[in-house]
């Protein structure tokens, strides 16, 4: 293996042969570091390796190619990490799909205030239709929601700086937040929040800001029982805790990143959330 910092042929296929023998990303790094590589470029190194190995394993798969996804946790990291003004707790981290549990993200003053914000605004909940392009009310989503524009308010502001500084993600690239309650019985059944983008309606909401590539759900009240977050294809739930959140991303509008996940029915009391979606660039 080259001891240069420079990704040589034999370089790239070490790296590779590395990840794909189950490696984690510190075991691949650190090897480079002991030869004199400086931390932060053989981790850009190992980076590019991977990105450029996925790029053509999509080409030649015939599947969409990946893009680059907030992260707001990295492999085996800090317990406890800094959200702009509030220090967010990493409950757990699955890798694939990509998802990390966050404890205290919204303090319980803050959840009480954005439900409370939202009540009076609540309307029949809707969801994309990817054939038109409009929103319409589906029997799969029973729910009732409502949108805030982005920096509506200055309770607004500071969730999306807190959310902007935790995922590392331009606030202007993010939707504006969508408070949603569910009562006895409500649920929204598996989906992905990508747009298909084979469907006809696709075309209109991507002029908008690009593809979704993550998703965050902040539970705003414990619900007495039921209402979990559910990820079907990693038989994964996370608990509605008050203030705690469920992050996600997808690289690509593709069933392969395994993102698949709905809002399980709420068998006692109700469930009220705040959702935050983020794009691949300025959302208007």
């Amino acid at each position: 293996m080259s001891t240069t910092q420079q990704i040589t042929a034999e370089l790239d296929g070490w790296i590779l042969e590395q990840v794909r023998a189950g490696q984690p990303p510190e075991a691949v790094i650190a090897p480079l570091v002991e030869r004199g590589w400086r931390e932060q470029v053989a981790i850009d190194a190992v980076e590019a390796v991977m990105r450029r190995h996925l790029e053509q394993h999509a080409r030649d798969s015939g599947l969409p190619v990946p893009v680059r996804v907030p992260a707001p946790v990295g492999w085996n990291g800090a317990s406890t990490v800094r959200a702009g003004d509030r220090d967010v707790h990493v409950l757990a981290h699955l890798v694939h799909p990509q998802v990390v549990v966050l404890g205290g993200l919204l303090s319980d003053d803050e959840c009480d205030a954005l439900a409370e914000l939202s009540r009076t605004r609540l309307s029949r909940s809707a969801t994309l239709n990817l054939e038109t392009g409009d929103d319409d009310v589906h029997d799969h989503r029973t729910s009732q929601g409502m949108f805030f524009r982005r920096g509506e308010n200055a309770l607004c502001a500071r969730i999306e700086a807190r959310i902007a500084a935790l995922t590392e993600w331009p606030v202007e690239n993010g939707e504006g937040l969508q408070a949603l309650r569910y009562g006895v019985g409500a649920e929204y059944k598996p989906h992905y929040d990508y747009f298909d983008p084979d469907r006809p309606g696709t075309a209109r909401t991507l002029e908008r800001g690009g593809q979704r590539v993550a998703s965050l759900v902040m539970y705003l009240n414990t619900p007495r029982r039921g209402g979990a977050t559910v990820f079907p294809d990693a038989h994964f739930e996370v608990a509605a805790v008050k203030g705690n959140a469920v992050f996600f991303s997808y690289d690509r509008p593709h069933p392969i990143t395994r993102s698949l996940h709905g809002g399980a029915p709420v068998l006692e009391g109700e469930k009220w959330v705040a959702t935050k979606w983020l794009r691949e660039r300025q959302y208007e």
